[in-house]
């Protein structure tokens, strides 16, 4: 009997909290968060030197945020260093930085004072960001590796947003970036047979959806948002079906014309 009730309760509790999730999701909808500030908080940049990096660096420099940027590419970092500079930042920090090497970010990050995870953990307060891709959501032909690489960073992001949740370390956020793909070359060469639905994304346009969406603290950024509608339908659809629908789109024969950086060089 006890156990009984003791069922009864959780499941009131749990359609109580759900409603109330819903509702405030609801309500988010229509009138977005408010924007946190991020003036004076350190932000660490990886792979700062081109790209994506280096916009985010200039867009946190006019937030007025303390700016740490790794990068292999000295030169490349250096000079999104003095960009952020002209653009505000009054304090910004480059450093040399090879990702895959885990020494090498040991040694850097001795450098910068920081222990990332444990630190933010014993302060209840930091904000992770992982740049996943639409490719971390489903498998893409002649895309193996990257589809892998990035599969892997989505999921170790939700798992640590899982356990700082168990933790109940509610100062510590998470936000998981999908984008399509973005025009800077990596992808040269492919395209999209159906752009008013996904288009090839302008690197400014997804810049400003990642910065607002971190400083909304959403958990989760498709862009574009189509890319959520493409994820219910995985869900919900036979494989044939599916396949059917990723035909349509062209994803299948998606890399077919990639030529990429280097070999177009």
């Amino acid at each position: 009997m006890a156990s009984n009730l003791k069922s009864a309760k959780d499941l009131v509790v749990f359609l109580g909290k759900s409603v109330i999730a819903f509702l405030e999701s609801m309500v988010f909808t229509i009138i977005p968060k408010p924007r946190k500030n991020v003036a004076g908080e350190i932000v660490l940049i990886t792979g700062a030197g081109s790209g994506l990096g280096r916009l985010l660096a200039l867009r946190f420099a006019r937030l007025g945020s303390v700016l740490v940027l790794w990068d292999i590419n000295k030169e490349g970092n250096e000079d999104t260093c003095r960009m952020a500079r002209e653009a505000g930042a009054t304090r910004v920090y480059a450093y040399t930085c090879d990702c895959s090497q885990r020494e090498d970010i040991y040694r850097v990050a001795e450098q910068t004072c920081k222990s990332f995870l444990p630190a933010m953990i014993a302060n209840n307060h930091g904000h992770l960001v992982c740049i996943s891709s639409s490719a971390g959501l489903v498998g893409i032909s002649k895309l193996a590796d990257y589809c892998a690489s990035k599969f892997a960073a989505l999921g170790f992001a939700e798992s640590i947003f899982a356990e700082t949740v168990v933790q109940k370390l509610n100062g510590i956020k998470t936000t998981i970036v999908c984008p399509f793909f973005i025009n800077t070359g990596m992808f040269e060469g492919c395209s999209t047979v159906r752009p008013f639905l996904l288009p090839v994304l302008e690197p400014e346009y997804v810049v400003d959806k990642i910065v607002d969406a971190i400083l909304q603290e959403k958990v989760y950024l498709y862009v574009p948002r189509f890319i959520s509608f493409v994820m219910f339908l995985k869900s919900i659809l036979p494989v044939k079906v599916s396949l059917l629908v990723a035909d349509y789109m062209g994803a299948l024969n998606i890399m077919d014309g990639f030529v990429g950086k280097n070999k177009k060089e």
